[in-house]
């Protein structure tokens, strides 16, 4: 094969659709890291807020919307007194688990270490 016919081929080589769509929803900022820490389980707002430095509130409530719309989290509101809302993820984003233990693994092989740390 000719580089002329081998690069014509590669021309027509296209994102998969699966991947474009994951990554227009998960490649947003703050939501990666959302969905990790909701994985082992329910936690409330401030607790979110908390565990991932940065975000700010307006934020963390635009992305639980936006993974609520899109069928991976489920927000459930405590009536109290005091009111509070807790969210957790729906089984599709629990479906996630594998793919983010695998990505974790990749990032820990792979990739410089950031700043800060963690508890």
């Amino acid at each position: 094969m000719t580089v002329e016919e081998r690069h014509g081929t590669e021309a027509c080589k296209q994102v998969d659709d699966g991947i474009t769509r994951v990554f227009q929803l998960l490649g947003k900022r703050w939501t990666g890291p959302i969905v990790a820490v909701l994985t082992p389980g329910p936690a409330y707002f401030v607790d979110l807020r908390r565990a991932i430095p940065g975000i700010s509130e307006r934020m963390l409530s635009d992305r639980l919307t936006e993974l609520a719309s899109a069928g991976l989290v489920l927000r459930e509101v405590d009536e109290g007194p005091p009111l509070r809302v807790s969210y957790r993820l729906t089984a599709a984003g629990a479906a996630l688990e594998p793919a983010f233990a695998e990505l974790k693994q990749w990032a820990q092989r792979h990739l410089p270490k950031g700043p800060g740390g963690g508890c």
